[in-house]
């Protein structure tokens, strides 16, 4: 959604040359970011346009995965938290919470 990324930076910086951006496909979205914050607005501004769009945004799907990070500020829509996990599966591929990727069978 091109939404989320409007503004300037759209993703996280993936090596000291790449940066990687949101991950989208078809009506699934895998928001990355540095900053708790930024991470909140991208949220919101797709929530908003989904909403303009009469879409709604499954909230019970809708997980945090963090990673190298102290902060533990939670990320919400409507006023109900996105509930944080130590892995999650996108696309048969499952990631950890340490930035690896699994082989196990999904």
């Amino acid at each position: 959604m091109k939404t989320s990324k409007s503004g300037g930076k759209r993703g996280i910086q993936w090596t000291s040359r790449m940066q990687l951006d949101d991950l989208n496909f078809a009506d699934d979205l895998a928001l990355l970011s540095q900053k708790q914050q930024k991470m909140q607005e991208k949220t919101t501004s797709v929530v908003a346009a989904s909403t303009a769009l009469g879409l709604n945004i499954h909230k019970g799907k809708s997980k945090i995965l963090r990673h190298n990070t102290t902060c533990n500020n939670p990320i919400t829509i409507d006023g109900e938290d996105f509930q944080d996990v130590k892995t999650f599966t996108y696309f048969d591929s499952i990631i950890d919470e340490h930035g690896a990727g699994s082989d196990t069978d999904v």
